[in-house]
């Protein structure tokens, strides 16, 4: 089935008519998303549980599913021990978290030419300094759907910054939002900067979504290790988004020649990126 017709109806009439996009302006501020998030952390969500397991296909056996209180205990259920484990070469980049890949060169200011839309590093990072040094570098986009598992962790040691947020409004990721709206460079957003040993310093930005209003990363400034859970996002399709600059090791071909046919690659926390 393509993308298109997995597209809901719901999401036809938000994207693509009038009175759909009059109430999209409504649906993606952030204090709906709040107030959502405040029903999905009350007990009074707990029904909607079997519900979401069922029809998004989750085994729960992979994860600690003891004990859920509320729909948001189950969205960010922690996965069990060895279910995703790192490359032992801790040379290695590997991904930050489960999700459908797509892999980009850095042209110039240019990143990201999803459908008719153009995205630049600088409205990416509100930063004109910070994006220049990542011109030549690689932009990987992992674009996490209500199925995947929500946390996520570093892709490599070294020692991170402070994290930087940027608010704005609460779009979908789904394909049908990518072609007619600047999702990423809209959407709340933080980032913050790794200076590792083996990859450059490293940007790794998390991308809110429609009901996603709350990005929770774990530490502030200091010393972090690979495969450490770095954070979670609350319930709803997200994004996360790496920049390696241009001397980083490279990433392997195959995910840039599947997102020039147009297609995501499925990977999952702890993956290889480089073979």
């Amino acid at each position: 089935m393509s993308k298109q017709a997995k597209e809901s109806g719901g999401l036809r009439f938000l994207y693509r008519t009038l009175p759909g996009r009059l109430l999209l302006r409504l649906l993606t501020a952030r204090w709906v998303s709040k107030a959502a998030g405040a029903f999905l952390d009350s007990r009074l969500s707990k029904p909607l549980i079997r519900r979401f397991v069922e029809k998004a296909g989750i085994d729960l056996s992979q994860f600690e599913a003891d004990g859920f209180t509320c729909f948001n205990d189950c969205f960010c259920r922690r996965i069990k021990e060895g279910r995703r484990p790192f490359p032992s070469d801790p040379t290695v980049l590997a991904a930050p978290c489960d999700g459908l890949l797509s892999a980009y060169r850095v042209q110039e200011d240019t990143v990201l030419p999803v459908k008719q839309s153009a995205y630049t590093l600088s409205s990416l990072l509100k930063d004109e300094a910070l994006a220049a040094r990542y011109r030549g570098g690689t932009c990987l986009v992992f674009r996490l759907c209500v199925d995947h598992y929500h946390r996520y962790s570093y892709p490599t040691d070294g020692v991170k910054g402070d994290n930087v947020f940027i608010p704005g409004r609460l779009h979908t990721v789904r394909p049908i939002a990518l072609e007619s709206r600047p999702v990423f460079v809209e959407n709340c957003r933080e980032y913050t900067l790794i200076d590792t040993p083996h990859h450059g310093t490293v940007v790794q930005m998390e991308v809110g979504a429609m009901l996603v209003g709350r990005i929770v990363n774990h530490h502030g400034a200091g010393p972090v290790a690979r495969g450490q859970e770095k954070g979670l996002f609350q319930y709803g399709g997200s994004t996360i988004i790496l920049l390696l600059p241009a001397d980083a090791p490279r990433v392997a071909q195959r995910y840039f020649d599947a997102t020039q046919r147009g297609e995501e690659t499925p990977v999952q926390l702890g993956d290889n990126l480089e073979a």
